[in-house]
């Protein structure tokens, strides 16, 4: 693999230094793959990731880019546009920095001041944002021809990363207090119901210019769980239940699972895909702030859906059935990312393209510690050049001999969010408390353990 020796090795001195500091004396030792304590570890990680959203924000709104390419190359004003689901997973990895101490509480709330406030002057349509918008202005940026105008399932990360600020701060001081009102205000003016159509079935796009014509209807398993959780939780703009038994569980078929790698899939992931499992972002965007264990619906048990979709991963590393270089124990895991010939949705089976992306393990952390674990170890005390300032850079393939500088800000901010959630629950706890959360999960017929 190419090795990037200024910057691996500035980065590597770096990491040993910190971890130096987190380590306790007495622990120390000359080899640094026992220097480093996997709590240490799994802090460092967290930290570099968080910087993504923090230190490298886009100024005029204080959001994630889309993107971050080390190496300096962009397509057109690419640097200065702004992601909504991934600035939605960003509030949450920010949250996060102030459980690591990376950040001070006064400094978060400016933060979300500034984004909150943003927000509320950039496009919107019928309550929702579009999927890009261009930082220096809050106009929407088109994601494609006719993806000009409101995505909703963007707007359902972003509202899951606000509703979770939302309940850090309910019961603080008076200008606290204030941003809990501003961001429910943001909340209640998102029109989920519209997004129907009249129909049973949520639909992802609309646009000022071409109206339905993307039309996208929403159903059968995939990362959209929470867009549904959440307009069913609505206060002034709620579906009715049917519209998500029949649209988004396809009046029960979504529950037509198959044995795979020798785990239950517990869902069915066919409608997707000619494979019988997904990529593996599918059990981390919705489960940010959505707790999945304990949450049970009369289609699944989601805590096992998500062990399993991961184990699947994991075993089918092991196996290797296409015999790519690397592939095993300290390297698995397939998910949407760059690819080695621009941007794939790789997952087990046909989209296997050789190529591993950090995100899929290291934001599994809650499903398979150990495994993630191992995998995180490589990345860190054996692989060259996959680490940069913001964290493991976004792909890489020993098959191909390859591996890009890049960052996405989808793949980067699920990493110290469901590395905290595996940590201590603190994500899943602050998204579970808000009511009309609780409210929506009981209308659509779910049931939540106890020990949430």
């Amino acid at each position: 693999m190419k090795r990037n020796r200024l910057l691996q090795s500035a980065v590597f001195a770096g990491m040993v230094l910190f971890l130096l500091s987190c380590t306790p004396k007495g622990k120390q030792s000359a080899d640094s793959e026992h220097l480093i304590s996997d709590d240490s570890l799994l802090t460092l990680v967290q930290r570099q990731t968080f910087r993504y959203f923090w230190d490298a924000a886009e100024p005029s709104s204080g959001m994630a880019r889309e993107r971050i390419h080390l190496d300096g190359i962009y397509p057109q004003n690419d640097q200065d546009v702004i992601t909504l689901g991934g600035s939605g997973f960003g509030v949450m990895a920010i949250l996060s920095g102030i459980e690591r101490g990376f950040i001070t509480r006064e400094e978060d709330l400016s933060r979300f001041q500034k984004i909150v406030a943003y927000l509320a002057a950039a496009d919107r349509f019928h309550g929702a944002w579009p999927h890009w918008l261009f930082g220096p202005t809050g106009k929407v940026q088109p994601f494609s021809q006719k993806d000009d105008g409101g995505d909703l399932v963007e707007t359902a990360f972003m509202i899951q990363g606000l509703l979770t600020v939302a309940e850090y701060f309910r019961e603080g001081n008076e200008t606290e207090r204030r941003l809990v009102a501003d961001i429910t205000k943001l909340w209640h003016e998102v029109e989920w119901d519209w997004y129907t159509k009249g129909e049973n079935v949520l639909y992802w796009h609309w646009s000022p210019n071409y109206a339905w014509e993307m039309n996208f209807p929403v159903g059968g398993y995939n990362e959209c769980l929470i867009m549904y959780v959440l307009a069913a939780s609505s206060p002034t703009h709620p579906i009715r239940p049917e519209v998500y038994h029949d649209g988004w569980a396809l009046k029960g078929a979504i529950a037509k699972d198959t044995v795979y790698m020798g785990l239950r899939t517990i869902l069915n992931f066919y409608e997707h895909n000619n494979d019988p499992t997904g990529p593996l972002f599918w059990a981390h965007y919705s489960y940010l702030g959505l707790n999945p264990k304990g949450l049970k619906d009369q289609y699944a048990d989601y805590w096992q859906l998500n062990v399993n979709h991961a184990m699947i991963h994991y075993r089918y590393a092991l196996e290797n059935p296409k015999k790519y270089e690397g592939y095993g124990e300290k390297q698995w895991g397939l998910t949407s990312s760059y690819s080695i010939n621009g941007y794939a949705g790789h997952h087990p089976g046909e989209e296997d393209l050789g190529v591993i992306s950090p995100t899929a393990a290291l934001s599994s952390f809650p499903y398979t510690p150990e495994q993630s674990m191992t995998f995180l170890r490589y990345l860190y005390t054996e692989a060259d050049s996959l680490i940069g300032e913001y964290g493991p850079f976004d792909a890489y393939s020993q098959t191909h001999k390859w591996f890009t500088p890049r960052y996405l800000a989808i793949d980067q901010g699920p990493i110290p969010v469901m590395i905290e959630n595996h940590r201590t629950g603190m994500l899943w706890n602050l998204f579970m408390k808000n009511q009309d959360v609780q409210n929506g999960l009981a209308r659509l017929g779910f049931t939540v353990s106890k020990e949430q």
